[in-house]
């Protein structure tokens, strides 16, 4: 079982070079031009999900937002901006893949704030006048 796991993990990058040369070749696009630009994709997702994790986490600790969801949803990023670093074209199908699920479906589409006291409910405030007594 192990050699077998090994054998696909060595054979993979083997078998997408190759399918990126094929697909080059029936595209016209030269096969380094995909390449450079599917890692600088990568690049640029891993580069802006290192900074939305960090504000998602931030949010998650003042219990804006739920833990487990944007630890989930950064993973799989990540994993996908992985995937686009390595060069090739079937890697990339596989990342494109990943960030076209849909599992943040139930949160806002589009950009979200991460402010003081985001998302908190004061049902018991009181709203009033104060003035200074010296």
């Amino acid at each position: 079982m192990r050699f077998l796991v090994l054998l696909i993990v060595l054979a993979f990058p083997v078998i997408d070079v190759l399918a990126t040369l094929r697909f080059a070749r029936l595209t016209g696009v030269p096969a380094l031009a995909w390449m450079l630009a599917s890692t600088a994709a990568g690049l640029l997702l891993l580069r802006h999900e290192r900074l939305g994790f960090r504000t998602r986490t931030l949010a998650a600790l003042r219990g804006d937002r739920p833990l487990m969801r944007g630890l989930f949803d950064s993973g799989r990023k990540v994993l996908a901006a992985l995937f686009l670093i390595l060069p090739g074209v079937l890697s990339d199908v596989i990342a494109l893949l990943l960030l076209a699920l849909p599992i943040n479906v139930g949160a806002k589409f589009g950009p979200q704030t991460v402010g003081a006291g985001f998302n908190v409910r004061h049902r018991n405030a009181l709203d009033g006048d104060y003035r200074r007594l010296d």
